[in-house]
């Protein structure tokens, strides 16, 4: 069997590192909000480029609390209204919804997964807030036209990096130079928010975000809200619940950081290979971003017979998975939405079908996923 993501392979691969920071961890003594949390926010932040990181619990903890802040900053009213795509993973509208604000479904773009910029305005009202552009499959959104859209509509931006650890806006100069002078995904807007699910390009050993923001005021906010809504022991300014990472995960997540963008950089060839071989005419491939503008969480192909296709693979030992086969305004947690017509998103959730791919994914794996599709009629 393929894995679509093989977990196990891929932390083998750090060798006894990751042991020995569990290891270290577990005789310390401090399990939460320690050593190992404080280093790795400021390792974070430092590599992405911001002045703040604050960890949370997970990646829906951590879009709930940026909105949270603002409401509680600005004066929100329940039921604002915050614009985000409609094919993304239904945690980005949890959050809304958690914050007692009001989602706005936009659709995407038709070739690439990310939210259509250019249908962003006409859903803007009186009562809108925010946009939540996602990056979805690790592709960063056309952050200048949503940023530029918000500052002429008085509006904050959070961008929903989850997918997107270590991509570089406008990349195309090269890694490099990139690294040096781009501006990674986390460093576009207000405030990001990241998942370290465990197969996410940087992942721990079980659940955990982060916010990144150089907003000192929302930095603090966040911070406290996340920890009880409290800012010194005992003492409560305001409401927040309970969602922080704990040290083990920190101390997983600081032996990775340092490997996410040679990993990522594999995730980048490896879909460079199936863009140029994979030569099916049922097959409907994305443009190939050939730079880390893109890291790859998810390779994603389309077709109209995906179920089919998606057999045949199995048959022959290479597992898939489809990110999303239901986009938000056709779930039963959004009945309110149901009437919404979303050709665009529709068939984003009809057609994908995600390819295996990991940076333990191996150069003959590769090659056997593409034979397979490439030698079947189907």
């Amino acid at each position: 069997m393929i894995q679509y993501f093989d977990l196990q392979r891929y932390n083998d691969s750090f060798g006894d590192d990751l042991y020995k920071a569990a290891r270290q961890v577990m005789r310390s003594g401090w399990y939460i909000k320690g050593h190992e949390v404080e280093c790795f926010e400021h390792e974070y932040a430092e590599y992405i480029g911001t002045r703040y990181c604050i960890t949370t619990g997970n990646g829906l903890d951590a879009l709930t609390a940026v909105l949270s802040a603002w409401k509680q900053m600005h004066g929100w009213a329940d039921g604002d209204e915050v614009i985000l795509p409609a094919n993304t993973f239904i945690a980005t509208a949890l959050a809304v919804t958690r914050a007692a604000l009001t989602p706005v479904l936009c659709e995407p773009h038709i070739s690439q997964p990310t939210i259509d910029e250019n249908c962003i305005q006409q859903l803007i009202t009186p009562r809108t807030r925010a946009i939540i552009p996602v990056h979805l499959y690790g592709q960063m959104a056309n952050m200048d036209a949503i940023n530029r859209i918000a500052r002429h509509n008085h509006l904050l931006v959070l961008e929903d990096a989850c997918q997107a650890h270590g991509a570089i806006y406008n990349s195309s100069i090269g890694l490099q130079l990139a690294s040096l002078f781009g501006r990674r995904a986390g460093n576009n807007s207000d405030a990001a928010a990241f998942s370290f699910y465990p197969i996410k390009n940087l992942g721990c050993m079980g659940d955990g975000g982060a916010i990144t923001t150089d907003d000192r005021e929302l930095a603090e906010r966040v911070r406290a809200i996340t920890n009880y809504g409290q800012t010194t022991k005992y003492i409560h300014d305001c409401e927040g619940f309970n969602s922080r990472l704990d040290e083990l995960q920190a101390a997983m997540l600081r032996v990775k950081l340092p490997r996410l963008d040679r990993d990522n950089a594999r995730r980048v060839e490896i879909a460079r290979y199936y863009s140029t071989h994979i030569c099916h005419p049922a097959v409907e491939l994305l443009p190939l971003v050939d730079d880390m503008s893109h890291v790859y969480h998810v390779f994603a192909i389309r077709c109209k017979n995906r179920t089919r296709l998606q057999a045949i693979l199995a048959r022959q030992g290479i597992q898939t998975m489809i990110h999303y086969p239901v986009p938000i305004h056709r779930q039963n947690a959004y009945r309110q939405f149901a009437t919404l017509q979303m050709p665009v998103s529709e068939a984003w959730a009809d057609e994908e079908l995600s390819l295996p791919i990991s940076p333990a994914t191996t150069d003959e794996e590769v090659m056997q996923v593409v034979d397979a599709i490439n030698q079947n009629i189907y």
